[in-house]
């Protein structure tokens, strides 16, 4: 099946783009569990403390990442690179906080699979039906992190941690205020992808473009 998508792909290229899928990930799946306050003892109207995960500042890299890859091999080659890269994403991830004796350790790994395929290919949909109405290099790799981030985050934060319990069998923090950190992270992750992810996606593009003239 991933043969006939990758016909005509650089498989180094293919192999390169996985990697990256799967590191973010997996990275931003520990960084899920480290969380802090923004704004420490202050009582935001909605938002509370604003409090975030670690992740909210690495994540936009896989929108992002996902948004050039099918740039540079097309939205059914793209959509091959994302299901390569979510096993190994997800076995990584759930090692690493087993390893840490994380008790959320196996519904973060099945929040971060469902998610990160809801979320990917509903980017890699937005991506390549904005690229075929607007010459505009921006628009869409701009509009598909804000449809991506908000459906992700929203979708691993309910499977991950709705409801969960602490170590003594009560309802915990992140059990009960999973819809605040969703909302915080989904934020931070649209501005932070917008801000600075997006500017350097189109240096890159343009770096790439660059490199492609210039070997023909």
């Amino acid at each position: 099946m991933f043969k006939s998508l990758m016909a005509g792909v650089d498989k180094t290229l293919v192999r390169n783009l996985v990697i990256l899928h799967t590191l973010v990930i997996a990275v931003s799946n520990y960084l899920v569990t480290i969380r802090f306050d923004l704004f420490p003892g202050a009582e935001l109207p909605l938002f509370g403390s604003f409090p975030l995960a670690a992740a909210a500042f690495t994540f936009p890299i896989v929108v992002v990442a996902t948004d050039l890859t099918v740039r540079l091999v097309g939205k059914e080659a793209g959509r091959a690179v994302v299901a390569m890269a979510i096993i190994p994403a997800i076995v990584a991830s759930v090692l690493v906080l087993l390893a840490l004796g994380d008790p959320h350790a196996y519904r973060v790994g099945f929040a971060s699979g469902t998610a990160y395929a809801i979320g990917t290919m509903l980017d890699v949909y937005v991506f390549q039906a904005i690229r075929e109405r607007s010459s505009n290099w921006w628009a869409a790799p701009a509009l598909s992190t804000i449809a991506a981030n908000i459906i992700d985050t929203y979708s691993f934060f309910y499977v991950a941690f709705a409801g969960s319990l602490d170590a003594e069998g009560n309802l915990s923090w992140i059990g009960a205020n999973w819809h605040v950190v969703a909302q915080n992270n989904t934020l931070t992750k649209i501005v932070v992808g917008l801000i600075v992810f997006l500017p350097a996606y189109g240096i890159l593009l343009n770096r790439l473009q660059i490199i492609g003239k210039k070997k023909k």
